[in-house]
């Protein structure tokens, strides 16, 4: 991290209860009772429902997150984006156990491209219930500077699906899931903020909604699966109100994607299973 001299990095801890009822809610956001999760443990990627962000609301930005503070290095770019991320399942979540989860940036790095000045900040969170550790997760962010958030023209993914799921994001859903997770994002709930300001089309969908939805597609598809290693990627924004996909193929290492109205791959991502 040597372009940033002078920063260290700092290991933050919090601790939260897993208790049963934002799982309730998440399943009343994916429209179903939560009946192929598994029994009496978070499904694969619901601990991003807790551990939330708790920042005051003085400190809350434009953009709608928060002041980004010690644990972060000292970057400009007002624009943050989490890119995607890798996973290691070792033991699982009950519900109903205080965990405690352990957080610090593992690596931080500018790199200019074509889209302007781009800096990558790779923050590693260890999720930790009585002493042992239940899941490794690498979170990739993106910091960039003010730009078109239209994306270019893409040529539709020529993968064949084994289990394909249409579905629809509205606004109300985006904002349900940002109520859920405690994003205040603006992108995913101000249409003029979204437009005018970052210039995007249209309200985006969450990465992480995505993603929890191409595990729940797999746990749903495969019963009874049980996931060891996840990860996944942006590939491209995804919009509300378009016709939309959920997309699995494979075996033992399956290969997860959402697609959008042109059939384009969006959020792309890995599960290997036991």
């Amino acid at each position: 991290m040597e372009q940033f001299d002078g920063w260290t990095p700092v290991e933050t801890v919090q601790a939260d209860d897993l208790v049963a009822a934002p799982l309730r809610r998440l399943a009343a956001l994916f429209d179903h009772d939560g009946g192929h999760w598994p029994a009496g443990e978070l499904p694969p990627l619901a601990h991003w429902l807790y551990f939330l962000p708790e920042a005051p609301q003085s400190t809350i930005g434009v953009d709608g997150h928060p002041a980004r503070g010690a644990a972060l290095p000292p970057i400009e770019a007002p624009r943050r984006m989490w890119a995607g991320g890798r996973l290691t399942f070792h033991a699982p979540l009950p519900i109903g156990a205080r965990a405690e989860r352990r957080s610090i940036v593992t690596d931080a790095k500018v790199k200019d491209g074509r889209s302007g000045r781009l800096t990558f900040v790779t923050v590693r969170h260890t999720v930790v219930i009585d002493g042992a550790t239940a899941i490794v997760e690498e979170q990739d962010l993106v910091f960039r500077g003010a730009g078109n958030g239209t994306p270019p023209p893409a040529p539709a993914d020529p993968r064949v699906a084994e289990a394909k799921q249409p579905v629809q994001f509205d606004a109300t859903a985006l904002f349900r899931f940002s109520a859920l997770t405690f994003n205040a994002h603006r992108i995913h709930y101000d249409r003029p903020y979204a437009q005018e300001e970052e210039l995007y089309p249209d309200l985006v969908v969450h990465g992480p909604y995505q993603a929890m939805l191409l595990a729940d597609h797999l746990l749903r598809e495969r019963r009874g699966t049980r996931l060891t290693h996840f990860s996944f990627r942006g590939a491209r924004p995804l919009f509300v109100d378009r016709a939309a996909a959920l997309n699995l193929a494979g075996d033992g290492s399956v290969a997860l994607w959402t697609t959008d109205q042109d059939g384009c791959a969006c959020m792309e991502a890995e599960a290997q299973t036991a």
